[in-house]
């Protein structure tokens, strides 16, 4: 562990020093808040996606960079089907449900194409229900696993979070428009948020992921809490600025009144702001996107 916590000091260091952080040229990537999932391979023998996800739940625990764990590499893989719900039972008992390292998976990206019909009736729920993830990255075949009503409706009541990638699932699982889950777990007051996945292999980004979910039906009110969603149900540490998460109806009550304001008053609603990562980057994005709407210049 202490050689990974390195080679984060030290990629952290040389990326501040491309971005030329503190000096008058300082790019404005230099305002970002970074934080890292630790990514375990599910096509290696089990043993040795044990040990990393052992990895990850430590630097979890010893560093507050380090904020969750991850499942990454193709989800059609032979081994990976194979191990998938033995890979569950791991995250389960490493994580404790993910009670003390919160849990992001990839599942159900797959399609028939793909994988059996078998394959494609539980993943997203094993994710949830037994592995305890609260965020799903892709989720393809959500709608066509097996109680997908009610595992949808669980999935809002709990707040899991499915990560929209667009253009990587037509690109790769060529899954597009109407046949995309999107529509569909809106409609179901899933929470939802637009992602890239594959950008540097794409060529895309996620100016350009909005682009397209709007070309393919999603209104403004759904981009704009696309974008929330992102913040409020992250791993950031810390409580939010909202108390309905997911709706944006209901502040929290130290800020009811202030959310959108350039600095928060002095007392409960600066406290919360300056104590809660989560808080902070909420506040920063309220603000800008009050200005946007305002029709006034970011600062």
């Amino acid at each position: 562990m202490p050689a990974t916590l390195a080679q984060t000091d030290a990629r952290e260091a040389r990326t501040r020093q491309i971005l030329k952080c503190g000096t008058p040229e300082a790019s404005p990537g230099c305002q970002v808040t970074v934080r890292y999932l630790y990514q375990t391979i599910r096509v290696l023998p089990p043993e040795m996606t044990f040990a990393q996800l052992q990895l990850g739940a430590a630097l979890v625990a010893a560093d507050k960079r380090w904020v969750g764990v991850q499942m990454v590499a193709p989800e059609d893989n032979p081994a990976s089907l194979a191990n998938y719900s033995l890979h569950m039972k791991m995250v389960d008992f490493l994580t404790d449900h993910g009670r003390k390292v919160p849990v992001a998976l990839h599942a159900g990206e797959l399609t028939l194409k793909y994988a059996t019909p078998a394959d494609l009736r539980s993943h997203v729920a094993q994710a949830i229900r037994v592995a305890g993830a609260r965020r799903i990255g892709h989720g393809v075949d959500f709608a066509q696993e097996d109680g997908a009503e009610a595992l949808a409706a669980e999935a809002a009541a709990k707040g899991v979070l499915v990560e929209i990638n667009l253009s990587s699932n037509d690109a790769i699982l060529e899954v597009r428009g109407r046949a995309h889950p999107y529509g569909w777990l809106r409609q179901r007051g899933v929470p939802t948020s637009l992602s890239t996945d594959d950008a540097g292999l794409l060529r895309i980004d996620l100016s350009g992921e909005y682009a397209r979910a709007a070309e393919e039906g999603a209104s403004y009110q759904d981009l704009k809490r696309s974008a929330r969603n992102a913040i409020a149900f992250s791993f950031l540490s810390g409580e939010g600025l909202w108390g309905d998460p997911g709706a944006y109806a209901r502040p929290a009550k130290a800020c009811a009144g202030q959310i959108g304001a350039e600095t928060p008053k002095p007392g409960p609603c600066a406290a919360l702001v300056a104590g809660s990562d989560k808080a902070r980057e909420q506040w920063r994005h309220e603000r800008l996107l009050a200005q946007f709407e305002a029709g006034q210049p970011a600062r």
